[in-house]
């Protein structure tokens, strides 16, 4: 197991519970936009912490803590992610899954058997725009639809989100995006902050007035959307 960074209290990351984040290191895309340039470029340059001293850690926090936020890179690239899931969920902790949905068949079988208890996955952009939009020349888009499709047919809490950046998105790939995912899910658009960590240069985001105005257009296929980080 790959894990690059420990935060240690996080109010934010998970919905309502009060959590630690856990970082793992790779990532199969290339999202220019990414603000954790070196978990995916140079996920092993960093001194990280052990396995060990991560589950020292949990056991410690027993009772302050509820909570663990998995995210990277991404966590589904580590081959031994279904028995860390389940140790952290032996020490009684909830578990919520940051997923960029390429690797459906590890994440429906944490799903299927109970590992998680919370799933975020990111929506890159419309299946059209969406190898450019993470940094590739050829995405598996089958796989991340079938992703997906288990969240929004399944009975596990999850979260839809997509980073807005004005070089990837625009008011038609929203609108596909609405059209691919209709439905009564929670969706967020995020505001795009460059981090200075970025795998790309150059980016900005949108203004408040310019992403609500996105918003209204995905609404109207995902009622339940909302701004994130405005």
């Amino acid at each position: 197991m790959n894990i690059q960074g420990l935060q240690k209290l996080t109010l934010l990351d998970y919905p309502g519970v009060v959590a630690c984040t856990v970082f793992t290191g790779g990532c199969n895309f290339r999202c220019p936009f990414c603000h954790n340039a070196s978990l995916v470029l140079t996920p092993d340059s960093e001194s990280g912490i052990t396995y060990e001293d991560f589950f020292t850690f949990l056991k410690k926090r027993k009772g302050a803590l509820d909570g663990v936020c998995i995210t990277g890179g991404e966590p589904l690239m580590q081959s031994d992610i279904h028995n860390f899931i389940t140790e952290i969920k032996a020490l009684g902790y909830k578990v919520k899954l940051d997923t960029n949905g390429s690797f459906p068949e590890r994440l429906i079988k944490l799903i299927d058997s109970g590992m998680l208890d919370y799933v975020a996955m990111d929506i890159k952009n419309s299946p059209k725009y969406y190898a450019k939009t993470a940094g590739k020349e050829i995405i598996d888009i089958d796989a991340v639809k079938e992703s997906a499709k288990k969240l929004m047919t399944g009975s596990l809490p999850f979260e839809f989100r997509t980073t807005l950046v004005r070089t990837f998105h625009t008011e038609d790939s929203i609108r596909s995006i609405g059209l691919w995912l209709k439905g009564e899910e929670k969706y967020f658009l995020q505001n795009f902050v460059d981090s200075g960590n970025l795998i790309e240069s150059g980016l900005c985001g949108f203004s408040e007035k310019e992403s609500r105005y996105l918003l209204d257009i995905l609404r109207i296929y995902v009622p339940n959307a909302a701004l994130r980080g405005f």
